[in-house]
């Protein structure tokens, strides 16, 4: 990268959050630190930073409420990682529930949280606002609600965070591989589930409407399009 990120990371475990840092501000980062959530909370909210690598567990306010008062209380929509030794698809959707964009179980290799963490830097380019556009699809992240043609799309957790998803990798199709992993984590479901839940989301999303906005990208994944 040209220039490097400003990253807060939010973690009690002091050896590890040590890793962390040493590791990021070796490729160029910079690093800001706070060991529990109220403090984490103040320092989202005070300073000017391009991703948050929040932990769960944390002291006084974890990271699921953390998160939450993020996007209720910021004027602008910060990419937030959460890292947590949490696996099950509960925990997973309750890290998306509160905000989080992407998810990282413990323990990981260092080389792949600085992946996601630039990765999500460049998700964070899309606007400062937490309103997404395509077409005639309107997406708040902070309520997380989306309307088409001015109509509710009712989506359960799956199905909302495909939308998500896709909408901001708009207009590129985003591949089932790295759709599953950010919904599932490194040990996805058959890819049924997300075929099933592809299903779901077509079912809302365009079957009321004259003109289909998702797309199958055959031998590659999906993608949102707009009609001409």
């Amino acid at each position: 990268m040209s220039a490097g990120l400003d990253i807060l990371l939010v973690e009690d475990n002091q050896a590890l959050a040590a890793n962390i840092i040493d590791y990021l501000e070796s490729r160029g980062h910079r690093l800001h630190f706070a060991a529990d959530g109220p403090a984490g909370l103040r320092a989202a909210l005070e300073t000017p930073v391009d991703v948050v690598v929040l932990d769960i567990a944390l002291p006084r306010m974890d990271g699921l409420a953390l998160c939450e008062q993020l996007r209720a209380q910021a004027d602008r929509r910060v990419p937030v990682l959460m890292l947590t030794a949490r696996d099950t698809l509960d925990d997973k959707l309750a890290g998306f529930a509160s905000g989080a964009d992407d998810y990282l179980t413990k323990p990981f290799a260092l080389a792949e949280l600085a992946a996601r963490v630039e990765v999500l830097s460049g998700r964070g380019s899309l606007g400062a606002d937490y309103t997404l556009a395509i077409g005639d699809l309107v997406i708040d992240r902070r309520a997380r609600t989306a309307t088409r043609a001015g109509t509710p799309l009712r989506l359960t957790p799956i199905p909302w965070q495909m939308l998500l998803l896709l909408a901001e990798a708009y207009p590129a199709a985003l591949p089932r591989s790295e759709l599953s992993r950010r919904i599932w984590g490194e040990e996805p479901p058959s890819s049924d589930s997300l075929r099933s839940n592809m299903h779901l989301l077509r079912q809302v999303l365009d079957r009321p409407f004259a003109a289909p906005m998702l797309e199958t990208v055959h031998g590659v994944g999906y993608r949102l399009v707009v009609a001409a």
